[in-house]
Parts: C-alpha cells; sequence; structure tokens
C-alpha cells in the first residue's frame, strides 16, 4: 500500500471534552460565559492600566502584558470547544491543529518567561528598593517583555517544525477539546520515541528553568522580607502570595500534562481546562483584588 503522509490529512476528529448529551447542554453556557467574563477583566486591565498615568510603572507594565498574553491564550481554544459542543462531528483541519499549537505553546512559553520578568521586578523592589529606578528603567522593562514574545516564539516555532512533517495515516482521533502535541504526535505512522524525548526536553528545559529562577526570586525576596517591620512584611507578603499562587497554577498543569511519564485522560482534560481556561480568568482577579492602586484607578475612572 502507497504510504500516506500528512499532506492526504486535511482533518482530524476531536471526540471533546465528555461524552454525556446531558451535560453537553450546559457546558456551552458554562463556558461561554467563563470566557465572556475572562475576556472583559484582561481587557479591561490592559486598558486600564494604558488609561491611567498612576500606573505608567514597571509592574503595571507587565501586568497589562500578562492580562493580554492570558486573553490571547483563552482565545486559541475555547471559541473552538463552545462551537463544538453544538456539532454533532467535531473536526478541526490539519492547518488549524498546527495552529493551535504553534499560538498555544507562543502564548504559553511566553507567559513562563514573563512570570520570571513579574518575579524579577519584585525581588528588585523589595531587595533593592533604593537601585529600583536605576535597575528597572524604560530600556530594562521593555526588554524583559520584549524577551518573554522572542523565546515564547522560539520554543513555540522549535515545537512545531518538529511534529509538522511527521505521516498520518493511521487513526485521527483526537481524545481531547484542542490539539496538543502529546496527542497529535501518538497519530504519526512512525516511531515517535526519540522525538517524543526531544520535544519533552524542550518543554522541560524552559519550564525547569523558569521555575529554577522563580523559586531563587521568591527565596531572596522572603528571605528579606523577614527584616522588614510588621507593616512592610505584610505588603510585601500579600504581593508575593498573589505572584506565587499564579505561578503554582500556571507551572502545575505544565508539569503534569508535558513532563509526567504517565497518560490520564480525564486528569490530562481537567488540567487543560484550568490552563486555558480557568487561569487567564483567575490571574487578573489574583492581581487586582487586593492591589490598592489598581482599586484607587478604578474609582479615577
Amino acid at each position: 500500500m502507497e504510504e500516506v503522509n500528512q499532506s492526504a490529512v486535511s482533518e482530524f476528529i476531536i471526540l471533546g471534552l465528555c461524552d454525556p448529551r446531558e451535560l453537553q447542554v450546559f457546558l456551552p453556557v458554562i463556558f461561554s460565559s467563563l470566557y465572556l467574563i475572562t475576556v472583559l477583566c484582561n481587557i479591561f486591565v490592559v486598558l486600564l492600566i494604558i488609561a491611567d498615568l498612576h500606573l505608567h510603572s514597571p509592574m503595571y507594565f507587565l501586568l497589562a502584558n500578562l492580562s493580554f498574553i492570558d486573553f490571547c491564550l483563552s482565545s486559541v481554544t475555547t471559541p473552538k470547544l463552545i462551537t463544538d459542543f453544538l456539532k454533532e462531528k467535531k473536526t478541526i483541519s490539519f492547518g488549524g491543529c498546527m495552529c493551535q499549537i504553534f499560538f498555544g505553546h507562543l502564548f504559553g512559553g511566553s507567559e513562563m518567561v514573563l512570570l520570571v520578568s513579574m518575579a524579577y521586578n519584585r525581588y528588585v523592589a523589595i531587595c533593592k528598593p533604593l537601585h529600583y529606578s536605576s535597575i528597572m528603567n524604560r530600556q530594562m522593562y521593555i526588554g524583559l517583555m520584549m524577551t518573554s514574545w522572542i523565546i515564547g516564539f522560539v520554543h513555540s516555532i522549535s515545537q512545531l517544525a518538529m511534529i509538522v512533517k511527521l505521516p498520518f495515516c493511521g487513526p485521527r482521533e483526537l481524545d481531547s477539546f484542542f490539539c496538543d502535541i502529546p496527542l497529535v504526535i501518538k497519530l504519526a505512522c512512525m516511531d515517535t520515541h526519540i522525538l517524543e524525548v526531544l520535544i519533552n526536553a524542550d518543554n522541560g528545559i524552559l519550564t525547569t528553568i523558569c521555575f529554577i529562577l522563580l523559586l531563587i526570586s521568591y527565596s531572596y525576596i522572603l528571605f528579606t522580607v523577614c527584616h522588614f517591620s510588621k507593616d512592610g512584611a505584610s505588603k510585601a507578603l500579600s504581593t508575593c502570595t498573589a505572584h506565587i499562587t499564579v505561578v503554582v497554577l500556571f507551572f502545575g498543569p505544565c508539569i503534569f500534562i508535558y513532563l509526567w511519564p504517565f497518560s490520564i485522560t480525564w486528569a490530562d482534560k481537567f488540567l487543560a481546562v484550568l490552563y486555558v481556561i480557568i487561569i487567564p480568568l483567575l490571574n487578573p482577579v489574583i492581581y487586582t483584588i487586593r492591589n490598592k492602586e489598581i482599586k484607587n484607578a478604578m474609582k479615577r475612572l
């Protein structure tokens, strides 16, 4: 039989989030509401920071970029998830699948590096307050933002390059609600063991480096906070707690999905929902709900 390559695969079949039809009646409403709130919250944060001159500082510049990335990350998969609930046959084109993978890793990788940048900004603000203005100047925080996007792009394009030319000639069913590398690579009609190791190494290196840098930054911050006055320590710990919560929520699913050796379908789906829908919604809430300057900016509207 003539070998069939990826050019013959025009689409993949998506099995979706769940099977019961009863749930699929309510889930579109739930996810549509969550997505709408996510979009409105993140866009509001971006516009508020742009409009209010009091928020034109490195911390809020990076926060605006985080909200923009969260908006984009959620938009990669959620709209299609919602529309697929209304379809009997759920499919995605080969090109659409590759686009989901590319943009998912672009925004995911960029957010990892941006979280490190935000941790570094907190480190300088708390551990080196007298030098903050000279260290975190305009060139520095724009450079940190650009670095996050560049690393995210390089990471994403390297991931895509390893799978886009794979031959697909067997089953085309993806047991999820979106395309991602661990799922797509299983459908290739060739031995992908070495490729899986390379892809996991690529993901693992970026995730591990970012996580270690975050641990170092927050360890220094917590050590310094111990020497503050009670009020200063309380304020610093409040800020760091919000940041650490975001880090744990973001890196937890990444580590489980890409670095965990065992595949548990229901757990993967739950973590995927957490990663692409819940976290982009929680980030603006976590970063703003206890932020006095953001609250004051909202009152000035």
